[in-house]
């Protein structure tokens, strides 16, 4: 060409180079190529308009697929779109490869991409080199395909910002796996290093650089778009100030990447390569594609941690903190928020001390204990926990007994119900009066689960208290209160019905499982709240699950109570050996159906007997004293059901007291009476009985001893 000619056409300078040009708008859906390009797509070499579809026919399957996620890539990126295209002939057969270049654009009016771009035929690289892995089919695709699956699943399940920056430094990419992690995050103004890996330590602290400083991942946060830099030459000459940064530790390649999550660039993700990396479409994707899932996976672990540490906070100012200092008993307690992602519930305990007498932590007056369950498992349900535990607490200060503080805690509950008609909601809850000096403890209930007795010998017993409705449902209902004195050794055990219930089971075969790890538990108090604990919701209690394995999990509170002695398990032990065992029960003439209640704890008491006879001869005679009292007398009976070790073995000694005047004696009852049999039973089956007076009342009493061999009454 001589000087002073006019330069040829940009069409002619393509022709010469045999490249074509090509113009594809995805809302149209034609694509325009040149006399070229339609050549290179092997249709007849002059210009033309063609559908997708007429394309696509022309175009390997799999590649066709690829250009879709590259352009997508090359639009956030704000980079141009390359990839290597399969022409396949109407005999589905490879005819040429080709190398697409262009730059697309994102029309948001329309929805669209518009590309334009050149083609040009290439060699087809040799597979396992550099430029085959390049290559958009092969091996290393599946491998990237698997390794994605893995890297989102074990990212998925990360629960925690240690536990994401942990995964993310144990990916192993195909074909060109990073030996240098950091991920930035930002604070104020401020870029910061949340966490780092292969680099020595002490490399990220401290570390804060003003996100406006020429450094490669300020820019990427900055301008939410990723920074390839594929060799120490490229670093140096566009970030020469930060360069001395990233030299130090002798690395060829590096990729800044935007961790963006809802829209928001949170902070940049750093890949540093000890070799040199061209960082092609593919690779670009892989990074891009572990980029986006690693910022998800910190977003969902940075709000996991907010809502933990709020709801941790809240738990530790609404539980109180139960330590030693209770002359003669201990208190050991656990609260397990296990009804879904909010970590704090409608469930509570307390321990509050009573007027009248120093706090039981420092000098052995009288408390209360408090457990109770707000229903629910909403920010609603904690709220009103708050609440009624504050009132809880101010109306036993004012020093109410025990029935009149829970009408009161009902009243008050349902008039905030009155406020929000919308959201009524009820409270089940135990209120326990206690003197340590005694053991003796005064228990009112509002619709909650009775409370467990384990004995010095560990044989364990529910123990009956009446109740009244849970609180909130009826503001003038009453709480009758029931006496329960707590034998030295014994230990009292209160909990919600989560504790009971977790794990798929109703009352009956959860109590099941409950009064076999009390049983059978060896350690101390704490060791038996951590038991029951695990048993319904540690690993453990996947063996156990019950009948109703739909069921909803609940909150899990448990207070226990132990009086020291041999036994207890909290650490001080009596000189003297208490009873082995004792149950008291109330059978009021409004109450037959106590009986039954009775004959169950007398069994239960039983539960170890050698002979099932003598324990059939025991309930025999207990049903008929106590059907004697509330059928020839206008009195209630009281029941004491003791087990006494002794020189010659066993003996159990049941005593029915009331306060009739009348005193029972032997009668010969005929054949058809229908009365008069009661001390003849008991003459024939027990080993010693008898009957005193009470001053106002009278006691009668029979004793049976343990037989091994079967010899004897009973």
């Amino acid at each position: 060409m001589r000087t002073g000619e006019p330069l040829p056409s940009v069409g002619d300078v393509l022709a010469a180079l045999d490249t074509g040009l090509w113009h594809w708008d995805t809302a149209t859906g034609l694509v325009t190529v040149d006399a070229v390009a339609a050549r290179l797509l092997g249709l007849p070499g002059e210009q033309a308009t063609l559908t997708e579809a007429q394309v696509r026919a022309r175009l390997h399957p799999v590649d066709w697929n690829e250009i879709t996620g590259v352009v997508q890539l090359a639009v956030a990126e704000g980079t141009l779109a390359e990839v290597r295209i399969r022409i396949m002939d109407d005999q589905n057969r490879v005819v040429r490869v080709v190398r697409s270049r262009s730059k697309p654009s994102y029309d948001r009016s329309r929805k669209a991409y518009v590309l334009t771009g050149f083609l040009q035929e290439v060699t087809e690289p040799t597979p396992g080199t550099p430029a085959g892995r390049s290559a958009v089919t092969g091996d290393w695709r599946r491998s990237r395909e698997a390794f994605l699956l893995d890297a989102g699943r074990a990212l998925a399940e990360a629960r925690s910002t240690q536990e994401v920056l942990r995964v993310a430094a144990n990916l192993s990419m195909p074909g060109f796996s990073p030996d240098g992690l950091a991920v930035f995050g930002v604070e104020g103004d401020q870029l910061t290093i949340i966490g780092h890996h292969g680099h020595e330590p002490g490399a990220d602290n401290p570390f804060y650089m003003p996100l406006e400083t020429d450094y490669p991942a300020a820019e990427v946060v900055r301008t939410g778009r990723a920074v390839y830099l594929s060799s120490p030459e490229q670093y140096k000459a566009r970030y020469p100030l930060t360069w001395p940064l990233a030299q130090r530790f002798g690395r060829q390649s590096w990729a800044f990447l935007p961790l963006t999550a809802s829209g928001r660039t949170m902070g940049a993700w750093l890949a540093a390569f000890a070799y040199p990396v061209a960082f092609t479409p593919d690779e670009r994707s892989v990074l891009t594609t572990v980029a986006r899932m690693l910022a998800q996976a910190l977003s969902r672990a940075g709000t996991a941690e907010s809502e933990r540490a709020l709801t941790d906070g809240l738990q530790r100012s609404m539980m109180p903190k139960l330590g030693p200092g209770i002359p003669g008993m201990s208190v050991a307690a656990r609260y397990v928020p296990t009804g879904g992602g909010l970590q704090v519930g409608g469930d509570w305990y307390d321990i509050i001390p009573l007027p009248g007498g120093t706090s039981p932590k420092s000098g052995g007056g009288r408390f209360a204990l408090v457990i109770g369950d707000v229903q629910g498992h909403d920010v609603r349900a904690a709220g009103l926990m708050g609440q009624l535990r504050i009132a809880l607490r101010a109306y036993a200060s004012e020093g109410h007994r025990p029935d009149a503080v829970l009408s009161r805690a009902s009243r008050f509950l349902h008039g905030i119900g009155e406020t929000d008609p919308s959201d009524l909601r009820f409270a089940t809850c135990l209120y326990a009066e206690v003197d340590p000096a005694t053991g003796v403890l005064e228990v009112a209930r509002a619709g909650h689960p009775e409370p467990v007795i384990r004995m010095a010998d560990a044989t364990v017993l529910t123990r009956p208290t009446a109740g009244g409705l849970p609180l909130g449902i009826d503001p003038d209902a009453d709480y009758p209160t029931t006496r329960i004195v707590l034998e030295s050794g014994e230990t009292m055990m209160l909990c919600t019905d989560g504790l009971i219930e977790t794990g798929g089971h109703d009352l009956d075969s959860g109590w099941q499982r409950l009064r076999t790890i009390l049983e059978e538990h060896k350690g101390t108090q704490e060791e038996l709240a951590d038991a029951l604990v695990q048993a319904v919701h540690g690993p453990s209690s996947h063996h156990t699950t019950g009948p109703l394995a739909d069921r909803r999990e609940d909150d899990i509170a448990v207070l226990l109570l132990s009086r020291e002695g041999e036994g207890c398990g909290c650490g001080a032990e009596d000189t003297e050996r208490p009873p082995v065992r004792r149950t008291m029960l109330t059978v009021a003439q409004a109450e037959p159906e106590r009986v039954a209640v009775a004959r169950h704890q007398l069994r239960e008491l039983l539960h170890d007997w050698s002979s099932p006879d003598q324990v059939d001869s025991a309930v025999l005679l207990l049903s008929e004293m106590l059907t004697n009292v509330l059928v020839h007398t206008e009195t209630d009976a009281l029941l004491l059901a003791e087990v006494t070790d002794g020189s010659e073995g066993r003996r159990i000694r049941v005593e029915v007291t009331d306060a009739g005047d009348d005193l029972p004696h032997l009668r010969r009852p005929g054949e058809l009476a229908s009365s008069g049999r009661g001390l003849v039973l008991v003459q024939l089956l027990a080993h010693a009985w008898g009957v005193d007076p009470r001053g106002r009342g009278k006691s009668i009493w029979f004793e049976l001893y343990e037989q091994k061999n079967g010899d004897g009454p009973g």
